[in-house]
């Protein structure tokens, strides 16, 4: 009975016993609430899918006998002078960065109970989302129409490099677009007051997977772009 009530007190079993004390006792074991859980897995998911895209694009630039184009001169846009490479793209990756910084802001005022704030910059983040997908449909269509890239040909070389593009890209777009739909949901909730009553954890796991687009975003833009 002793040994009963010992256990039973403040302190923590350490080892092999404090695992099995964890699992056997009625309560949440590891203190991990199970939506973060269920988004870490799905991010880890995630991050295999797009690390097999980005494998299998570094692949077809390695093995392919055409020459690959110059994504300077691609990506290029013009303002009345000559074009500026890559600018488009890094007005782009500049967007993402600053979003995730309104993210945290959302999730640190999210924890203090102030409830306008945190809706305010969560919707300031999916402003900025939707900004980045406007970009990346204007930088789509330009090299759809004026360019003439398509999955399956490319007049500036290796043909490969339409169908990854649109792939990788495609896909990192359709994850922004989620993500803001996602925000702007989670950010009405936290504006009536929802979560008045429990907690402001749904902010930080929309920002577990804001952030991870955004992290994504830095990998495809120094594979893709700058490689």
């Amino acid at each position: 009975m002793s040994e009963i009530a010992l256990n039973d007190g403040a302190e923590p079993q350490a080892g092999i016993d404090g695992l099995v004390g964890d699992w056997s006792a009625d309560k949440q074991t590891y203190n991990v609430p199970w939506g973060k859980l269920m988004m870490w897995l799905f991010l880890v998911s995630d991050t295999f899918i797009f690390t097999c895209f980005l494998t299998g694009y570094l692949n077809v630039r390695l093995t392919t006998t055409q020459p690959w184009p110059v994504q300077s001169e691609i990506f290029a846009l013009s303002f009345g002078g000559d074009p500026i490479p890559l600018i488009l793209i890094a007005i782009m990756t500049f967007i993402l960065i600053t979003s995730s910084g309104t993210m945290a802001l959302a999730v640190n005022f999210g924890y203090r109970r102030d409830r306008k704030r945190t809706a305010l910059l969560m919707c300031i983040t999916a402003l900025f989302g939707m900004s980045f997908v406007g970009m990346q449909a204007f930088e789509w269509s330009k090299l759809i129409l004026e360019e003439g890239v398509r999955p399956w040909e490319n007049p500036f070389g290796a043909p490969q490099f339409g169908s990854v593009f649109f792939m990788i890209t495609g896909f990192h777009g359709a994850h922004v677009t989620a993500g803001v739909i996602y925000l702007f949901i989670i950010a009405r909730k936290v504006w009536l007051g929802h979560y008045e009553k429990t907690n402001y954890e749904i902010v930080e796991i929309t920002g577990l997977y804001w952030h991870f687009v955004d992290l994504v975003w830095v990998f495809i833009f120094a594979f893709f772009y700058l490689l």
